[in-house]
């Protein structure tokens, strides 16, 4: 082996591993607020993921959302907009840690919030957009494997699961004086995006290879 193959072998793995990681964060992610609050701090399960920012378990939500971030800002495609997407990916995640939603019950201006919840949206559109457009991506001059079609299954499932994910929250925060009586104490949001993070950890995971490889 000459040194510019083992060179390359080693950026694939490394690459690899990263888009594992990824995984692993998003996958444990929702788990470890809950556990860690509920174990640790004896703390109740929270509206959402994000208000565990205002819990003892918020240092450990924006460590793993910068780190989450940051992993993002590493990853790199094939084409300058797979590498723009890891950057905005980046920005949103850092946005969502550095502006908190609005604890319940708080006075004052409520644009920390708002800021909170338009990055949080933006940082799902881009995980969407990962799984449902940069994954599935097949290089034009070969033929797709089984296990390629079988993995691009799993990319557009975790998508559409993130999706219909998003959409449920947004329905139930615009008509939340008509639902939000009956569904409270389900906290039906903290398990919306539970399932929309565990979905983009899926997808990572696959994208690492880690289920799904394709035999050599």
């Amino acid at each position: 082996m000459n040194k510019q193959n083992g060179n390359q072998e080693s950026l694939v793995f490394s690459y690899l591993e990263l888009r594992k990681i990824l995984g692993i964060l998003g996958t444990s992610l929702p788990f470890i607020l809950f556990i860690g609050a509920w174990i640790i701090f004896n703390t109740g399960l929270q509206r959402s993921i994000s208000y565990y920012y205002h819990t003892d378990m918020g240092d450990v939500l924006v460590g793993m959302l910068f780190a989450i971030g940051f992993f993002l800002l590493s990853y790199r495609g094939y084409e300058r907009k797979d590498d723009l997407a890891g950057d905005l990916g980046f920005v949103f995640a850092l946005g969502v840690a550095l502006f908190p939603t609005t604890a319940e019950g708080a006075t004052g201006s409520p644009i920390i919030g708002y800021i909170h919840m338009a990055f949080t949206v933006l940082f799902f559109l881009i995980l969407i957009y990962f799984s449902l457009f940069l994954f599935t991506k097949t290089d034009p001059e070969k033929s797709p494997t089984k296990r390629k079609l079988q993995r691009n299954k799993v990319y557009r499932t975790c998508g559409i699961i993130m999706s219909v994910c998003v959409l449920l929250i947004a329905l139930y925060v615009l008509f939340a004086n008509m639902l939000e009586e009956l569904f409270k104490p389900y906290k039906p949001i903290f398990w919306l995006e539970a399932i929309a993070i565990l979905a983009f950890g899926i997808s990572w995971l696959i994208k690492g290879e880690t289920l799904l490889k394709d035999k050599v």
